[in-house]
């Protein structure tokens, strides 16, 4: 990897790092607390339906850009369509992608788009990834909602992203030691 980033380096290439990870979302309502009354005992209607669909996602810590993609299931063939969707959406640009080391992600069966370069993160190790705050920021704004149809749920989902600022992205995955590696990295 190191050889290929100094080649892209080399001839003026922009490379960006990007943070990948996906999430479910579903019917089954997400519980979370309610404010009631003194001694009102608080009760929120829920549904235990699990039709449900992933959000596969990329977000660049620095700049707060994200991309997201709906596929219906979790698999190397899905997420084969994200990358290279994702390697369209860079334009001329180039990423170094942060990943878990899910079978999806390592299968000898994925073709790298020539765009992207994969950094593995350590074996079970999801508080590494950035992108996993900004799903728990997404899904908190989801508890005790009620969807009666996955169409819905899309619609407050995409609602969600459309409301969701740089900033807001910024701030939840910005970590100290991502940022200090990329400016270090931006200093040679």
């Amino acid at each position: 990897m190191l050889l290929s980033l100094k080649k892209l380096l080399a001839k003026g290439k922009r490379v960006r790092y990007l943070c990948e990870d996906e999430t479910r979302v579903g019917l089954k309502t997400l519980t979370g607390k309610v404010i009631t009354a003194s001694g009102v005992k608080p009760t929120v209607e829920v549904k235990w339906q699990r039709d449900n669909f992933w959000i596969y996602g990329a977000i660049e810590p620095l700049t707060g850009k994200h991309f997201q993609y709906e596929y219906p299931k979790l698999n190397g063939d899905y997420f084969q369509q994200f990358l290279d969707w994702l390697s369209q959406q860079l334009g001329g640009d180039y990423a170094i992608l942060q990943i878990d080391q899910a079978p999806a992600h390592t299968s000898s069966a994925i073709r790298w788009p020539e765009k992207i370069i994969p950094l593995l993160q350590p074996p079970h190790s999801p508080e590494l990834n950035p992108i996993e705050r900004l799903w728990h920021f997404l899904k908190k704004l989801l508890k005790n909602e009620l969807f009666s149809c996955l169409q819905n749920l899309r619609d407050r989902i995409q609602q969600l992203f459309d409301q969701l600022t740089f900033e807001q992205v910024m701030s939840v995955s910005s970590y100290n030691f991502i940022l200090e590696a990329l400016f270090y990295a931006a200093s040679y």
